[in-house]
C-alpha cells in the first residue's frame, strides 16, 4: 500500500529566461554601434594620416556622430579619408534616426512580421503615445527622412557645386544635409579652415535658409511632422504634444534671435548681422554649426548659448537636451504655482503629476551633470570655468558648438565628454529605467508632513 503524507514537495527549480528592456535593448543598440563605428574609423584607410587612427580618437568620433553632436578631436575633412567620412555619415544617419527605428525600417522593407517587443522598444525610441500604429508611423518616418535630407542636399548643391566643382559638390551637398536634418553638426568645411564650420557662408541665404530649415525640422520630432501632414493648417486638432513643441520652438527661436541681433551682432554688416542672428539662434537647438566665431561672443552671449544647448530639442526627433516639452512643462507648473492654481496646463489640457516630476528630475539630472563635467574639466585642465562649461553643454545637449577646447583636452576630459554625449543622446530616464528594477506596484503611502520650499 502506498502511503501519502501532507507535506508537499519541494517545486522544480525553473531558470527563467529574463528579457531586455526597451530601455535596454536602445542603449545596448547605441552602444555596439558607437563600438563598431570606432573599429572602422581605426583602419589605415579610413584616415589621410599614415597608420591608423588612435582608439580614443575613434571612439570619440564615432560616439560623436552617432550621438549626433559635432564635437570633434580631429578636423572631419582634412584627417578623415572618403572612406572615413562615409562612415561618419552612416553613423549619424543611423544616430540620427534612431538604431531601433533603422532596424525596424530594414526589417519592414524585407518584409519580416514586426512582433510585439520590436513594436514596444519602437514605441519607447521614438516617445510614441501609443503602440498602435507604430509600424505605419515608422514607414511614414522613413520615407519623410529619405524626402527632406535629399531636397536639402538638391537645394545646396548649386552652392557647392560653383564651390568645389561637381564631384565634390555633390558630396559636400549630401554630407551637410543628412548632417543638418540630423542635428549633428559635422561639417567638411576643413578644406578651407580647419574646424570653421559654415563660417564663409554667413551671407549665403540658400545655406543658411536650407541649413536652418533641416535643423528645425530633423529638431521638432516625427509625432510633430505626422500631425502637419496629416491635419495641415488645422491646429486645434493636433495632439497636445505637437502644439506644445511647434510653440515652444518658435519662442526659443524669435527671443535669441532678436537679442543676438541687437546685443551681440551689432558691429556687423547688415546682411552677415541678420543671417547670423537667425541662424545663431536655431544652431544650438541641437545642430552644431555656426557662421561666426563663436569667441567674438561676451559671455551673456555665451550662457544664452549655453541654456538653448542644454534645452535642445523635441521628444521622438534626431535632436538632444532636455527637450522643449520639459521646459514647457515645468514653466507651466511655476506658472500654476505663481497663479495658485492647483494643476498645470496646455491648450485647456491638464498635465499629469507624474509628468511634471519627471520633468524635474530630467532638468536636476541634466544640470548636475553639466555643471558637474564643467567643474572637473575646468579643474583637470586648468581652463576657464564658463568655456569648459560651454563644452560640456554642448555635448549633454548633443550640439557639437565649441569655443575651440575639445581637440586640446586630455583623455579624462575626453572620457567625461563621451559619457556625456552618450547619456544626452539616449536620454536620462532611458539610462536610470535600463539600469533600475522594472516600477513595483505598492497600495500603500506613507504619511504626508508638510515640508516648506522657496
Amino acid at each position: 500500500m502506498e502511503k501519502y503524507t501532507d507535506t508537499p514537495k519541494a517545486p522544480k527549480k525553473r531558470f527563467q529566461k529574463k528579457h531586455l528592456t526597451s530601455f535596454q535593448i536602445i542603449i545596448f543598440g547605441f552602444a555596439l554601434v558607437i563600438l563598431t563605428g570606432a573599429i572602422l574609423l581605426m583602419l589605415p584607410f579610413a584616415s589621410r594620416e599614415p597608420g591608423s587612427a588612435t582608439f580614443h580618437d575613434a571612439l570619440f568620433t564615432a560616439t560623436s556622430a552617432v550621438c549626433v553632436t559635432g564635437l570633434v578631436v580631429q578636423d572631419t575633412a582634412t584627417y578623415w579619408s572618403s572612406f572615413g567620412q562615409l562612415i561618419i555619415l552612416i553613423l549619424i544617419q543611423i544616430g540620427g534616426m534612431g538604431v531601433v527605428t533603422i532596424a525596424v525600417s530594414i526589417a519592414i522593407i524585407s518584409g519580416k512580421k514586426i512582433g510585439l517587443m520590436q513594436r514596444s522598444t519602437m514605441q519607447e525610441s521614438i516617445s510614441a503615445p501609443q503602440m498602435g500604429g507604430i509600424v505605419r508611423l515608422t514607414g511614414f518616418i522613413f520615407r519623410a527622412v529619405f524626402l527632406f535630407e535629399l531636397a536639402g542636399a538638391l537645394l545646396m548643391m548649386p552652392v557647392f557645386i560653383k564651390e568645389f566643382g561637381p564631384g565634390k559638390g555633390i558630396w559636400y551637398s549630401f554630407f551637410h544635409s543628412i548632417s543638418a536634418f540630423c542635428n549633428a553638426g559635422f561639417d567638411l568645411m576643413g578644406v578651407r579652415e580647419h574646424f570653421s564650420s559654415l563660417v564663409s557662408f554667413t551671407t549665403s541665404p540658400l545655406i543658411n535658409l536650407t541649413i536652418m530649415s533641416l535643423i528645425i525640422i530633423g529638431g521638432i520630432g516625427f509625432l510633430t511632422w505626422n500631425d502637419i501632414f496629416e491635419k495641415k493648417n488645422n491646429f486645434k486638432r493636433y495632439r497636445l504634444q505637437s502644439k506644445v513643441i511647434l510653440v515652444t520652438s518658435a519662442v526659443l527661436i524669435a527671443i535669441p534671435a532678436v537679442y543676438f541681433f541687437f546685443g551681440e551682432l551689432n558691429h556687423l554688416p547688415m546682411a552677415q548681422r541678420l543671417w547670423g542672428s537667425l541662424f545663431q539662434a536655431v544652431t544650438p537647438r541641437t545642430a552644431g554649426f555656426n557662421t561666426i566665431d563663436l569667441n567674438t561672443l561676451t559671455e551673456a552671449g555665451k550662457a544664452i548659448m549655453m541654456v538653448l544647448m542644454l534645452i535642445g530639442g523635441s521628444p521622438g526627433s534626431t535632436a538632444g537636451g532636455m527637450k522643449t516639452t520639459t521646459i514647457a512643462v515645468l514653466f507651466a507648473s511655476v506658472m500654476a504655482v505663481f497663479g495658485r492654481r492647483e494643476d498645470a496646463h496646455f491648450f485647456g489640457r491638464r498635465i499629469s503629476e507624474s509628468v511634471i516630476r519627471s520633468a524635474a528630475a530630467i532638468l536636476l539630472l541634466y544640470l548636475t551633470l553639466f555643471i558637474t563635467g564643467g567643474l572637473i574639466i575646468s579643474r583637470v585642465e586648468q581652463l576657464p570655468l564658463l568655456e569648459c562649461l560651454f563644452e560640456t553643454a554642448s555635448a549633454i545637449g548633443t550640439v557639437g558648438l565649441t569655443l575651440g577646447l575639445t581637440p586640446a583636452l586630455g583623455l579624462l576630459s575626453r572620457g567625461i565628454l563621451i559619457f556625456l554625449m552618450f547619456f544626452g543622446r539616449v536620454g536620462g530616464l532611458t539610462l536610470i529605467f535600463a539600469a533600475t528594477s522594472r516600477t513595483k506596484i505598492t497600495h500603500s503611502k506613507l504619511p504626508e508632513e508638510k515640508v516648506t520650499v522657496g
